[in-house]
């Protein structure tokens, strides 16, 4: 990419999840570079995500994308991260003036990846957005505040996510194994094909610090067995139930929002999005359904285009969408 005239329409967009970190560059007007992807997720320690792993990771994958215009400045960076909204204050203490350092970036934007998921699914209008992998989250918006629901976690909630289901599917099949009411053959047998015998799924689970997504490993199996075995369907019934009540919760009251689905999860096609569709129509039918323009790393690139061109329109609220100028906090180049 050849260098600008002028730094403020250039951009950095990053996508921080729990696969690792999603980077293109560009400027406005123009197209953005191919992704490049880390493949290693930014650690997390006592003071939440970790600024100094993330630029580890940050400053050279742009650099090899921007080839000789890296070390060039970047106007404007927009970072969306898992979260940012509960473990996001030492990024947002850190991050601002290491990019200003490094990139001479003017203003950052540090950015929930739930507004991301929602901006890439609907871009920058009322509605809801439910973001559905190993966990969940649903957020909406009237573009003056944000709301959001869920997303606390495999313990806490995450209510209707991957590892949900996927523990719900392995709580059926050790009902089978024990003889219990509420249990399922064909989801037994896919356990025992999945993780051997059920005597020792406590031993390979409980100890592993990836639980949450081996849990969600198994909720495509859980989908699978659906068409014939009424205990899995009635378990991806119940998830999208608790998913419907979440969009209800942020879902603006008024007018005719839009509502979309987002994330790898919903991959696992009609088994799950069948109920889904009848259960958002019974508990929102003022909201008009649509299919998901993009993903948030779309999104974090819609985000650094308008905030680059000083169009932004979303709310900043601090912690969901948190805009800072950086002057003052590094030495430009």
């Amino acid at each position: 990419m050849p260098p600008a005239q002028d730094a403020r329409v250039r951009f950095l967009a990053v996508d921080s999840g729990g696969s690792g970190l999603r980077v293109v560059v560009g400027e406005v007007g123009c197209p953005v570079s191919v992704p490049l992807a880390s493949g290693e997720p930014v650690r997390t320690g006592v003071r939440g995500i970790d600024a100094g792993h993330f630029m580890e990771q940050l400053v050279p994958m742009v650099q090899e994308l921007a080839g000789d215009a890296g070390r060039s400045e970047w106007g404007t960076a927009v970072i969306g991260a898992t979260g940012l909204a509960t473990l996001g204050d030492g990024l947002r203490d850190e991050l601002p003036g290491a990019l200003a350092r490094e990139f001479g970036v003017r203003t950052v934007a540090l950015v929930a990846d739930a507004v991301t998921a929602y901006v890439g699914a609907l871009g920058i209008r009322p509605g809801a957005v439910v973001a559905a992998g190993t966990g969940l989250i649903a957020i909406g918006t009237d573009l003056t505040g944000w709301r959001r629901a869920d997303g606390w976690g495999h313990l806490l909630g995450d209510c209707g996510g991957g590892a949900w289901i996927g523990r719900a599917g392995l709580e059926a099949a050790l009902r089978a194994y024990d003889g219990r009411d509420g249990g399922s053959g064909p989801l037994l047998a896919c356990a025992e094909e999945r993780f051997g015998p059920m005597s020792g799924l406590p031993g390979k689970l409980y100890p592993r610090p990836d639980r949450p997504a081996v849990l969600a490993s198994f909720a495509p199996r859980v989908a699978e067995c659906a068409p014939d075995d009424p205990v899995a369907a009635g378990i991806l019934r119940a998830a999208a139930r608790h998913m419907a009540e979440s969009a209800s919760a942020v879902c603006p009251p008024a007018g005719e929002p839009q509502v979309a689905l987002t994330g790898g999860l919903f991959r696992m096609g009609d088994p799950l999005l069948v109920p889904v569709r009848e259960e958002l129509a019974k508990r929102l039918p003022h909201a008009r359904p649509v299919a998901a323009v993009g993903d948030p790393l779309d999104g974090a690139v819609r985000i650094a285009r308008d905030l680059a061109a000083g169009a932004l329109t979303l709310p900043a609220d601090g912690v969901m969408v948190h805009v800072v100028s950086t002057a003052g906090r590094g030495d430009h180049f």
